[in-house]
């Protein structure tokens, strides 16, 4: 279970339309390495919710993958 501050954090850290890179993402079904995304919020569980350029929406666990900001 996250911690409620942890949740901010992340939250503070993530904000929706923030521009992302996946740098690594331990799951099978992950976008490619260097895919391109959109935070579309985080969960109540501390998961990121993105809206991947190549269509995927598959969430980035923190303890699992782990990307990037960018500016467009």
């Amino acid at each position: 279970m996250i911690k409620k501050e942890q949740l901010q954090a992340l939250r503070l850290q993530h904000p929706v339309g923030t521009k992302i890179v996946l740098i690594r993402m331990n799951d099978p079904a992950a976008p490619p390495v260097g895919t391109k995304g959109t935070v579309t919020g985080v969960d109540d569980i501390g998961d990121i919710l993105v809206d991947w350029d190549n269509g995927s929406c598959l969430n980035v666990v923190p303890e699992v993958g782990w990307i990037r900001q960018i500016s467009e």
